[in-house]
């Protein structure tokens, strides 16, 4: 099959490719122009220059293609012009639904992210669970609405849409807010310790490249759903693991809850005025999250898709190994 990709340069995209190049399909990926894109160009990989927020890039791209893996997105919880979280996650979804629509391909992975659900009833929720009323944030805010475009699509115009909803990602690479938390503990950059109770769903890197692949090739599945996460554990069980594998000391404070919202909220409004990231990741969207958890039953993709989840303490030693390795600070 000939398969259209975006985001393929991203981390989990990257992990998605080198799975891809070992079966025998076509790659068609657009890329932007400040991307990396060596690795695609040594294995051979057929580029299209643009972005999603360009439509007429996206139609050519995906012009003759089967399958379609929208995987592009705005991923970080914050960033100094707020509007990019709209033109990616919800306009350049929309141009990429609309396109496979247009080129009338026969299946399209949308990648979007637990998050969405907000808070449910049901904890943990599943794929039927009614979808809490709240985003904690604008990253999950904005793949909200691309999701309720790419549904709309699919219920009214017929897109025949899959799409995949994953957790708190880990794995070596990882340059997200969970690597950079990492990253953090590993150099005892974190003064103090924070919501330790709550309590997250995990899924390695590798897992979700292989759900997003086993739901394009599985026949019958147009209209499904299917979260991607194993292991809900709390953020100290969390910490305790980094601490277990690398041997380095976790921070002795923890800071109350209230004070990490007041800290966060002050760090979020001096970043939005010097227009840099906020100290130690803590911009108020994350620490919102952080404060909400996210738990849910990752089951039915093991059911339906043959998954064999990594366990999360394999992900964090891999993902400590690499930082290890290549020296980030």
């Amino acid at each position: 099959m000939k398969i259209f990709i975006t985001g393929a340069t991203g981390f989990i995209g990257k992990h998605l490719i080198d799975q891809l190049i070992h079966i025998e399909h076509e790659l068609v990926c657009l890329v932007r122009t400040t991307s990396n894109v060596n690795t695609l160009k040594e294995v051979g990989i057929t580029l299209i220059e643009g972005d999603v927020t360009d439509k007429a890039s996206v139609l050519q791209g995906m012009s003759d293609c089967d399958w379609v893996i929208h995987l592009a997105n705005v991923y970080s919880f914050w960033e100094p012009q707020k509007d990019i979280y709209a033109d990616v996650n919800i306009n350049g979804t929309r141009n990429v639904m609309e396109c496979a629509l247009e080129t009338e391909v026969d299946k399209i992975i949308h990648v979007s992210t637990a998050l969405i659900y907000g808070k449910p009833n049901d904890c943990p929720f599943s794929e039927n669970s009614d979808i809490g009323p709240e985003r904690f944030s604008e990253y999950a805010r904005t793949k909200y609405e691309g999701d309720l475009i790419a549904w709309e699509l699919h219920e009214k115009q017929g897109l025949p849409l899959v799409v995949i909803y994953p957790s708190g990602v880990l794995g070596p690479g990882n340059p997200k807010a969970n690597g950079q938390y990492i990253q953090n503990l590993l150099h005892r950059r974190m003064p103090a310790t924070i919501f330790n109770d709550s309590i997250f769903t995990w899924v390695h890197v590798r897992d979700v490249a292989e759900g997003i692949i086993k739901a394009l090739e599985k026949e019958g599945n147009i209209g499904e759903k299917y979260l991607l996460g194993t292991d809900n554990i709390s953020m100290q069980q969390f910490n305790e693991l980094v601490h277990d594998i690398s041997g380095v000391p976790l921070p002795k404070l923890r800071m109350p809850n209230t004070l990490a919202m007041l800290n966060a909220t002050l760090l979020t409004w001096f970043a939005n005025l010097i227009k840099q990231p906020p100290m130690l990741g803590m911009a108020i969207d994350m620490i919102r999250l952080l404060k909400t958890g996210l738990q849910f039953d990752g089951t039915k993709a093991e059911r339906e898709l043959s998954i064999k989840y990594t366990s999360i303490s394999a992900a964090i030693e891999e993902e400590i190994s690499y930082h290890q390795a290549n020296s980030v600070e």
